[in-house]
């Protein structure tokens, strides 16, 4: 049975997670800390656990082996190197740091304690991200001119962040607003099929000011990546609708995802784009459950804290593009 405690409940994923803990045959959920005792409290008589007064007495007191950080983004840095440092393994939820600083610190200490890590960037898992990454390491489309990918919802539109998870829209908790919330899902896809951009500029903007003049609700981010592909990256709480995800374009091919299905152009596959492409890999376990599996002592893909701070240093570095209205090297 792996012993997990769950370090702050306050992310709008903790109820999925919770969920997913609960359906788990040998997990067990031992203690729950948050700052808020009446939050804590709650997902602790889910659980059927105790609630702790701090976040270390989740090792020392309750015994656990692994947490589960679901906190506000600005308390990671008091929680996640003492918890490597006491051998936790850790799922993180993104993104990593509050700032760039925060989050290579924090990768720097839980790859010197070789601590297992996971944090929640799911979309990898996507068949159709699996069989994108193939082609593209593959050399089906060529010479690779522009890649885009979008992630976008109605999170602002909805009132999705009006009541309990308020502080996801206020970027002095949370770091960033829409853009970064979402378009960060958007950065590690890009990055995780073209490595590290060689400079980044953006435009971030308030649309209907439902959270504040400080809080972005959309952005678009242009990327230039080693060997000449010039990225788009997409990410908002004002979409109605978000029906494609991503484009490829090279000289020698062009793909695409609509609504979950990829296209493909190229003539090394022989496909005109017309129909879906139909080998896929089998979809991953969520990114959540990977992390459990790897607790369970499976070989796994997991994310590395070092991907989960570089992330944050790109994300970091188009925010301050789009203040400055400038291109940033990285």
């Amino acid at each position: 049975m792996k012993k997990i405690g769950v370090a702050g409940v306050a992310h709008i994923h903790t109820p999925n997670f919770a969920t997913r803990m609960k359906a788990r045959p040998g997990v067990e959920v031992v203690a729950v800390w948050d700052p808020d005792p009446a939050r804590a409290e709650k997902y602790a008589k889910e659980f059927g656990c105790r609630t702790v007064s701090n976040v270390e007495a989740l090792w020392q007191e309750a015994g656990a082996e692994a947490l589960v950080v679901c906190s506000e983004t600005n308390r990671h840095r008091e929680i996640v190197p003492a918890a490597a440092a006491a051998g936790m393994a850790l799922f993180v939820e993104k993104p990593l740091g509050f700032s760039a600083a925060d989050a290579l610190e924090m990768a720097a200490a839980i790859e010197k304690a070789g601590v297992v890590f996971q944090t929640g960037y799911f979309m990898r898992g996507a068949p159709v991200h699996r069989a994108l990454k193939r082609m593209v390491d593959d050399g089906v489309f060529g010479t690779i001119t522009r890649v885009r990918h979008v992630n976008c919802h109605c999170g602002s539109l909805g009132g999705w962040f009006d009541t309990d998870f308020r502080w996801m829209a206020d970027p002095a908790v949370a770091g960033c607003g829409a853009f970064g919330d979402l378009g960060t899902h958007s950065l590690d896809i890009l990055m995780w099929l073209f490595g590290k951009p060689e400079s980044v500029t953006a435009d971030i903007s308030v649309v209907t000011g439902r959270y504040g003049a400080m809080c972005d609700e959309t952005g678009t981010g242009l990327l230039k990546f080693p060997g000449g592909a010039v990225g788009t990256l997409c990410g908002g709480w004002v979409d109605v609708m978000n029906p494609v995800t991503c484009e490829v374009s090279g000289i020698e091919g062009f793909a695409y995802i609509r609504n979950g299905e990829l296209f493909v152009k190229s003539e090394r596959l022989n496909s005109d784009g017309n129909t879906p492409w139909s080998d896929l890999p089998e979809e991953l376990p969520h990114a959540f459950e990977l992390f459990l599996d790897a607790l369970e002592g499976r070989n796994v893909p997991l994310v590395s804290a070092s991907e989960a701070a570089a992330r944050n240093v790109v994300m970091e570095a188009l925010y301050r593009a789009a203040r400055t209205h400038s291109w940033v090297a990285l």
